[in-house]
């Protein structure tokens, strides 16, 4: 499991060309992969959302322009240089833009939150970077009111046809490209490798389960290199 002050170095080093790497690397799909999610999220109605791991804080203005103005969004990262990337951005859409979306630091392995105080947890890109996944989505589920919703958004194992391309694209395209961009090519080998690692789809939902979540449904997008799961309570 990854270390967490290796991973909050990593990220801090990166904070400042995070967004401008991830575009280019996905060629965009970014967008739509987190777009999917809020678009899941939108049809529980939540009211009370947390976001976790949210990094510069993508998805957290996303929930806030696609759901009503009243619903508190939280956006949690335990990587400070990356939420002070998300303030600027909160700042430099103007005051009022974002009034409901609040960005604090948090583990997610140990959350600053009381039990059942929030309706929905995201976490996109996130989950393979905790250094207990167990203890971590057990701590999502203590998060989360009965009837609560997770969504987790990440990285998956690719259907067999596509995988020699991903795979060749994960270990000798994207450091090179990445490293270019964010000065950082280490990063992103080890960004690849726990992408290379992590397990797909019904190896995920069954880890979910098992962490006290009985109802899990999940969807592959991009020929299966991301997955959405989502997970009642």
């Amino acid at each position: 499991m990854p270390d967490p002050s290796a991973v909050n170095s990593m990220f801090g080093r990166i904070a400042q060309r995070y967004d401008l790497a991830n575009r280019l690397l996905s060629g965009g799909m970014d967008v739509w992969w987190r777009r999917c999610l809020v678009t899941a999220v939108r049809r529980r109605s939540p009211t009370v959302v947390l976001d976790l791991a949210t990094g510069s804080g993508d998805v957290a203005f996303d929930l806030a322009r696609r759901l009503p103005p009243s619903t508190q969004i939280t956006g949690m990262d335990f990587c400070q240089p990356m939420l002070d990337e998300a303030e600027i951005k909160k700042k430099s859409a103007g005051a009022g833009r974002y009034a409901n979306v609040t960005f604090r630091q948090g583990d997610g392995l140990a959350l600053p939150l009381a039990d059942a105080s929030c309706d929905a947890v995201t976490i996109s890109f996130g989950l393979r970077n905790l250094a207990d996944r167990d203890r971590g989505l057990r701590e999502m589920r203590r998060a989360l009111r009965p009837g609560g919703r997770l969504f987790v958004l990440e990285f998956s194992q690719p259907q067999a046809w596509f995988r020699p391309f991903y795979f060749f694209y994960l270990r000798k395209v994207l450091p090179f490209i990445a490293g270019a961009v964010t000065g950082d090519r280490a990063a992103y080998v080890y960004l690849n490798e726990t992408i290379e690692q992590f397990p797909g789809r019904t190896a995920l939902s069954d880890e979910i389960r098992a962490a006290g979540f009985p109802h899990v449904t999940s969807t592959g997008l991009t020929f299966g290199i991301v997955a959405l799961h989502e997970a009642a309570r």
